[in-house]
């Protein structure tokens, strides 16, 4: 999928967009509205965590600990704004190819590009759903979501014995891309499918990020479906 898709994305230049877009949101929900795929979360524990996420991955990048934030309370937009900014200016300055720690070991500063444009994407989904209010973003850039769980995010909970194997692969159809660019992914395990979802790519990403169910509408699933229940049971992601 990478080929295809992903490497003509600029994961840095989206991510300040979509932190411009969650930065803009913040005074359009009330903080404390709940927010239920996220637990016991309200809207302002939501922008707290993205802006503490960024604060960390800022540190990461740059391969210092970072001064911790403090207890609150915040001033939400203050705060995320503050921290948008800071990760935005660390890896501007630290450019794609700088030496880093990642969530898979060393490699480059621009493992953050990518791991923070989707970890944005999916809170201002989070942010703009839970006000009632639309989000509009290129199928290209959730496929990138979906790819990344598949390759990066999965992978590594299993590596962390955060989970055990699937005993098979669950196959991930996106049906909104364009003919050209291929787009099906092979979530965990080896050989033939048990089955496989097919969907819009917001829809899968948000299926493996645990914010859909199998049964939403949008989604088609064909095979073992007490597999798919198992596997979308698990820790795919942190």
């Amino acid at each position: 999928m990478t080929t295809d898709v992903t490497a003509s994305l600029d994961h840095l230049r989206l991510l300040g967009a979509l932190q411009d877009e969650f930065l803009a949101t913040i005074p359009l929900v009330d903080p404390t509205t709940r927010v239920p795929w996220c637990g016991r979360w309200r809207v302002r524990d939501l922008v707290v965590h993205l802006a503490r996420v960024h604060h960390w991955a800022s540190g990461q990048a740059s391969r210092r600990r970072e001064t911790p934030l403090g207890r609150g309370p915040f001033d939400l937009v203050d705060l995320y704004a503050t921290c948008a900014a800071e990760l935005r200016d660390t890896l501007t300055a630290l450019g794609p190819d700088a030496p880093a720690s990642t969530l898979v070991g060393p490699g480059p500063a621009s493992f953050w590009h990518r791991r923070q444009l989707h970890e944005t994407l999916v809170h201002l989904w989070d942010l703009r759903t839970a006000g009632g209010l639309p989000l509009d973003v290129d199928p290209a850039v959730w496929a990138d979501t979906v790819d990344e769980v598949v390759t990066v995010m999965q992978p590594r909970q299993e590596h962390l014995g955060r989970m055990e194997p699937l005993p098979a692969p669950v196959a991930l159809v996106a049906t909104d891309l364009r003919p050209a660019a291929r787009a099906t992914w092979s979530l965990g395990g080896d050989g033939a499918p048990a089955v496989t979802v097919r969907g819009a790519a917001q829809d899968l990403a948000l299926l493996v990020w645990g914010r859909r169910t199998p049964d939403d509408d949008g989604l088609g699933v064909d095979g073992d479906r007490a597999a798919l229940d198992d596997a979308l049971a698990r820790r795919l992601t942190p």
